[in-house]
């Protein structure tokens, strides 16, 4: 008698349904396809595994999440508390007051990338607030986290964050540096 066997997709999610999440975690929600109809006639089971292999998949490169500075991603909650309280040490610093956008954006580049390279934790990154007196922020102040998020930058940055008052207030960020890890 020949075996049925249940489809890759439909065992998975069988399998996925019936998991319990671990507490304290943050759960991805998973997003089910739609049912497909039945096959007309039943999967038999080969019969040797070696006629069963599955073709190499492709490569896959992780897409990353986009910086911001009022959320932090991919960040344990202890670093997160001493970036968002100023308690990180400040391994570098860059003021970036009185350039213009493509002097910074090359000054800031360089310098994330030097960093980074020297094995640096945590930067700080002075941007100035530029409040105008119609509510709006500087040039810089907005240019700078849609620089760190720019393709040559945001393999490097793992999390940025208004700074302290003591440290620049929202005119500066910190920038907290992914470790460096050497490829043996």
């Amino acid at each position: 008698m020949a075996k049925t066997l249940v489809p890759d997709d439909e065992l998975w999610w069988q399998i996925a349904d019936s998991i319990t999440p671990l507490k304290h975690r943050r759960r991805v929600p998973s997003v089910k396809p739609p049912a497909k109809e039945p096959a007309a006639a039943p999967i038999k089971a080969p019969k040797s595994r070696s006629a069963h292999v599955l073709p190499a998949a492709p490569p896959h490169k992780p897409t990353l999440a986009e910086l911001s500075h009022d959320r932090l991603v991919d960040l344990d909650k202890r670093t997160g508390q001493k970036l968002v309280r100023g308690q990180l040490p400040l391994e570098g610093r860059l003021d970036l007051h009185g350039m213009t956008q493509d002097q910074a954006h090359g000054k800031l580049t360089r310098f994330i990338a030097t960093s980074a390279e020297a094995g640096k934790r945590c930067v700080l990154v002075i941007t100035g607030k530029g409040l105008k007196p119609t509510g709006e922020t500087g040039v810089l102040r907005k240019a700078v986290p849609r620089w760190l998020n720019s393709a040559d930058l945001r393999p490097l940055v793992l999390a940025i964050r208004y700074a302290q008052s003591k440290d620049g207030g929202e005119g500066a960020l910190y920038v907290l540096l992914k470790r460096r890890r050497d490829k043996a």
